[in-house]
């Protein structure tokens, strides 16, 4: 029994739903826009990924397990998974659960908008407040810079802003 190419699909964007960043538990790669096209035909799973940042260290990570977690569906023979360039990832793809998932982690998500001097302003992630300040825009990861929230007194994480606007 053959299962149709639109129901297969699903599947596997249901499953891709459960696969999560390596590095922040509470966010998956559908939820920060990481999934561009899923296509299957005859049991062959093909998966374009657009990296958050190109030199990202997690990516053979989240192949791996991208393809494991695929290659449990029913129907399923073979997966290949592409990371993609072209259309570049923006921080404006992460959807409103993805956001929610981020603060949960104590991450504050990229603001939606700069301002036109193209600075950019976040909100802390557990206090909600606006008093804060950026102690430096190298975090742990090429995405993320280390700020400070002078209200509540905690050190926290946010996503930069990545725009084609930019």
């Amino acid at each position: 029994m053959q299962m149709s190419i639109k129901s297969l699909e699903k599947q596997v964007l249901d499953v891709l739903n459960e696969v999560k960043d390596p590095e922040i538990d509470t966010v998956s790669i559908i939820d920060l826009g990481m999934v561009e096209e899923v296509m299957a035909e005859n049991g062959v799973i093909e998966i374009k990924i657009l990296p958050t940042f190109l030199g990202c260290p997690a990516l053979s990570i989240i192949q791996k397990n991208i393809e494991n977690a695929v290659k449990a569906i029913e129907y399923v023979e073979k997966v290949k998974v592409e990371f993609i360039n072209h259309p570049p990832w923006t921080s404006d793809r992460i959807s409103e659960k993805g956001r929610n998932g981020l603060k949960a982690f104590g991450i504050a998500p990229p603001p939606r908008l700069m301002d036109s001097d193209g600075s950019w302003h976040v909100d802390c992630p557990f206090c909600g407040s606006t008093y804060v300040t950026m102690d430096n825009i190298f975090g742990p990861t090429a995405c993320r810079s280390i700020l400070y929230c002078k209200n509540c007194k905690n050190p926290f994480e946010a996503m930069k802003p990545i725009s084609t606007l930019m």
